[in-house]
């Protein structure tokens, strides 16, 4: 039978239950287990697709075009476990099937009730994952214990040992041990409390995880031990690791989590083996260059706004050994004080996606001169798009040349709206969405990069290159170097000429892992080292803008 790990929060939000999560489906995995993951969201949104990046971070994309929460991005880095749309749920879409269901008159009449027909959705979709070749499903739930939204997915998860036999289900407890400097002690009453509220509602947790900034003595835990009713040896010390988020798995190991874990679930597992994530680590901690890379995009002060991005970059550092230091740039600081002041040090320059037009004319510039001074630059989505626009205005003598999206009178559109997406009015779910194939041309940096000629990645968007300025493209010197496979949506740009100029209209940054780097950020930070090697060392530190 499939065994489940419900995985909460308490004390404050933003504690790492993502990544917690993702690093013990890493652990099981490297123990034999098959894992899957997935993530329970208390917001009424029906996905975050239609949130602000400001608000929710970025939103990541499955291959079955599903739009969901970020953390669902460490599962897919951290481990192989397959996501697809019933990985992420919202109480939008919890409420939003109940009452479907009872305008098809499902409910014979009865009056709907969270409990027991909302619980009941949700203990559905905590099964949907188990399945005979499943020997584990960790389940996160998003949000803090004691939060109103939270309660009905709690209560579900109570319920659910009910159903499925205590023996099967393990409770994990994340919680803040904080550190008062002027008392100079750690404080163990927040958790305490949190954990109070758990045991109201009729969960008492197995295991704990305290996040802390201070190692914890014998004593502290064993305090948190007395007072939250667990073994102390259930009380686990997870440090604040200023290096690398891809260190937790360790410290988890330290404390013996996994096999905590095994044992209390009767699992089969075989003995833990780490010999590559440990290469992994022995890379991140000696690089053999440093370099600078800027991402100019209009979301620079939130760093969860291009999550993805961030990690593919160290992910590619790894493959290089170099260390990525990245200069976040906002982009209308370009249109404040140029290029040359902001870019003139970088080894590497990346554009990420977005939307609106705030801020799209400091990107623009920003790909200019990274083309005309030969600073390596990868364009993604909305970043291949400004490219093609740059390279119109600029080299091309298109004047005035723009996206649709930004300029309905542009007289040379070179960007337009995917033919798909004129007859739509709905907003949430509605773009081209998800894992879409390509094919690349011989002898181009992406065919090199792949090593393949066929390709599928994930997508996000409504315009695309307009196919009337392929051929004035084509003879200007920026090549379509990838497309549809029946060739109707270019997909890949290049110019041959540059050191390395790539822009694609996909999202390479997820489908990239610590362990396996994607091709094309792989490519673009090789070249960034070669520059580097080139220009010489700089000592100083990139700073954000």
């Amino acid at each position: 039978m499939t065994k489940h790990i419900f995985v909460t929060g308490g004390v404050v939000s933003s504690l790492g239950k993502g990544l917690t999560s993702a690093s013990i489906g890493m652990l099981l995995e490297n123990r034999g287990l098959s894992v899957r993951l997935q993530k329970l969201d208390p917001y009424i949104n029906v996905d975050p697709g239609t949130m602000s990046p400001y608000q929710h971070g970025e939103v990541y994309v499955l291959d079955d075009g599903s739009e969901t929460d970020l953390d669902l991005g460490h599962y897919e880095r951290f481990t192989n476990s397959p996501l697809t749309r019933d990985s992420n749920y919202t109480t939008g879409q919890i409420y939003l099937a109940v009452i479907n269901k009872e305008r098809r008159g499902e409910f014979l009449g009865q009056t709907v009730q969270v409990i027991p027909h909302i619980t009941n959705e949700i203990k559905h979709v905590l099964s949907k994952l188990a399945a005979d070749d499943v020997d584990v499903v960790i389940t996160e739930i998003g949000g803090t214990v004691g939060d109103i939204e939270s309660q009905p997915f709690l209560e579900a998860i109570r319920q659910y040992s009910l159903d499925a036999g205590k023996e099967n289900c393990v409770y994990i407890h994340l919680t803040l041990i904080p550190y008062l400097k002027a008392a100079g002690e750690l404080k163990t009453k927040p958790t305490q409390h949190s954990v109070g509220q758990l045991r109201q509602i009729g969960i008492q947790p197995d295991l704990l995880i305290c996040r802390t900034e201070r190692s914890m003595s014998h004593d502290e835990r064993a305090k948190i031990a007395l007072f939250c009713n667990v073994p102390i040896e259930a009380v686990i010390e997870e440090k604040d690791k200023d290096f690398s988020i891809y260190e937790v798995p360790m410290s988890l190991v330290e404390n013996q989590l996994d096999e905590l874990i095994v044992r209390k679930l009767g699992l089969q597992a075989g003995p833990l083996d780490l010999t590559d994530w440990k290469n992994l680590l022995d890379r991140l901690h000696h690089p053999r260059h440093q370099i600078d890379i800027a991402v100019v995009g209009k979301y620079a002060e939130h760093r969860d706004a291009y999550k993805s991005i961030y990690e593919a970059l160290d992910h590619a550092g790894i493959e290089h050994r170099a260390e990525i230091r990245v200069k976040r740039v906002h982009s209308e600081a370009i249109e404040e004080e140029g290029a040359e002041q902001i870019l003139a040090d970088m080894d590497g320059v990346l554009v990420p996606g977005g939307f609106g037009e705030r801020g799209i004319e400091g990107k623009i510039e920003a790909i200019r001169f990274a083309r005309e001074r030969g600073i390596p630059f990868l364009g993604i989505c909305l970043g291949m798009q400004c490219a093609v626009v740059e390279f119109a205005r600029n080299v091309g003598q298109l004047a005035d040349a723009n996206s649709a999206e930004f300029s309905k009178d542009t007289p040379h559109p070179v960007i337009c709206l995917l033919d798909e997406q004129r007859t739509i009015t709905d907003m949430g779910g509605t773009m081209r969405l998800g894992a879409q194939p390509t094919t690349l041309v011989a002898g181009s940096k992406a065919r090199t990069c792949y090593g393949r000629d066929d390709i599928s990645e994930r997508h996000r968007h409504r315009y695309e290159f307009n196919n009337e300025y392929r051929q004035a493209f084509n003879e200007g010197g920026m090549q379509i170097v990838g497309t549809s496979p029946d060739g109707s949506l270019v997909e890949i740009i290049e110019i041959p000429d540059h050191p390395w100029f790539v822009a694609v209209q996909f999202h390479p940054e997820f489908k990239s892992q610590p362990t396996r780097p994607h091709p094309l950020f792989a490519g673009f930070v090789g070249a960034a080292v070669a520059r580097h090697q080139e220009c010489g060392p700089r000592t100083e530190k990139a700073e954000s803008v």
